[in-house]
């Protein structure tokens, strides 16, 4: 039935200043954009920001819904492999990205940093510590 997830999509208040982080800050390049919409291409994973109102008219929903939905409750984390994550860390950090944790060895064999999105969100770019 499943075969795998084929993208990650980020429903977002804030388009303009997410599409900026992503796009600026982070240096993802740009594979599609439409209004309130934007795609990014990472190798064979796709990643796009949407916002709520094209959202929630995409899925069929009140756009209520999804505004309730955001208390503050850290819900999900998106995770990407990088080469070498404190190279990574100290370009991200150099272009604005504030982080709440710097990288670290972690007891499950990877090494991996963590921050936070203009929505919220929790990022965690990490790379294997068994090669």
């Amino acid at each position: 039935m499943f075969k795998k997830i084929t993208a990650a999509v980020l429903f977002v208040e804030d388009f303009d200043k997410c599409l900026a982080f992503y796009r600026d800050k982070l240096g993802l390049p740009v594979a599609q954009q439409e209004p309130d919409f934007a795609a990014f291409t990472m190798e064979d994973q796709d990643f796009a920001i949407q916002g709520l109102a094209a959202s929630a008219q995409m899925v069929n929903v009140d756009v209520s819904t999804f505004e309730a939905q955001t208390g503050g409750v850290d819900r999900v984390m998106l995770c990407a492999r990088v080469e070498n994550v404190d190279a990574a860390y100290e370009t991200l950090k150099a272009r604005g990205v504030e982080f709440t944790l710097p990288p670290t060895s972690q007891p499950w064999g990877i090494r991996a940093a963590y921050f936070r999105d203009p929505e919220g969100n929790i990022w965690e770019i990490a790379h294997s510590l068994s090669g």
